[in-house]
C-alpha cells in the first residue's frame, strides 16, 4: 500500500533527494580514480575487464546525475562522501600492502563489492524518491544506473567464484607450505 506524501512535505523530500544526489555524485567522481588504480593493480584479465567496463559505466552515471541536476535547475557540487572515502582508503591500503596476484584480486573484489552495495542502496533510494516526487525522467535514469550497479556486483561475484577465489586459495596454500 502506497503511503501518501503530504504536499507540505514535498520540499523537504526534494531537499533530501538533492542532498543524496550530491552525495552519490561526489562518490562517483571520487571512484573514477580508485577504479583506475584497482584495474591497474588487478592480475586477473576478467577482473581488469570488468573494472574497465564499469569505469566507462561510471562516467555515464556521472553524466546522468549532471542531467538530473540540470532538470532540477541545480548545479552538481562535488563534496566529500565519507562512506566512499572510507572504502577508498581501505582499497588503497589493501592494494599498497598486497603483493600482485590472486589474493590481491580477491581483496579488490571485496572492496569493489562493498562499493557496489553502497551504490545499490543509494541509487535504489534515489529512484524511489524520484518516483514519489514525480520526477519521471530522473526515476528512469536512476533505474538505469541501479541496474548497472547490480550487474557490476553480479559480474564481480561470478569472477570471484569461477576464478579468483580458487586461485587465491591455491596461492595461500603455496605461501603456507
Amino acid at each position: 500500500m502506497k503511503t501518501p506524501v503530504l504536499p507540505n512535505m514535498m520540499p523537504k523530500l526534494q531537499k533530501l533527494f538533492e542532498d543524496e544526489l550530491r552525495n552519490i555524485f561526489s562518490a562517483e567522481i571520487a571512484l573514477l580514480n580508485t577504479m583506475s588504480k584497482m584495474m591497474e593493480d588487478a592480475s586477473s584479465r576478467s577482473l581488469k575487464s570488468a573494472l574497465l567496463e564499469h569505469l566507462f559505466e561510471t562516467k555515464g552515471q556521472v553524466s546522468r546525475i549532471e542531467r538530473i541536476f540540470a532538470q532540477l535547475g541545480k548545479r552538481p557540487m562535488i563534496g566529500i562522501c565519507e562512506a566512499i572515502e572510507r572504502l577508498i582508503s581501505d582499497a588503497n591500503q589493501m592494494m599498497a600492502y598486497s603483493d600482485p596476484g590472486a589474493i590481491k584480486d580477491a581483496g579488490i573484489i571485496i572492496i569493489a563489492q562493498k562499493i557496489e552495495h553502497y551504490e545499490i542502496a543509494s541509487y535504489g533510494t534515489l529512484r524511489n524518491f524520484a518516483f514519489t516526487l514525480g520526477f519521471k525522467e530522473a526515476e528512469s535514469m536512476l533505474e538505469e544506473t541501479l541496474s548497472e550497479e547490480k550487474a557490476a556486483d553480479q559480474k564481480l561475484t561470478e569472477i570471484a567464484v569461477s576464478e579468483v577465489n580458487v586461485d587465491a586459495a591455491i596461492e595461500l596454500e603455496e605461501i603456507v607450505n
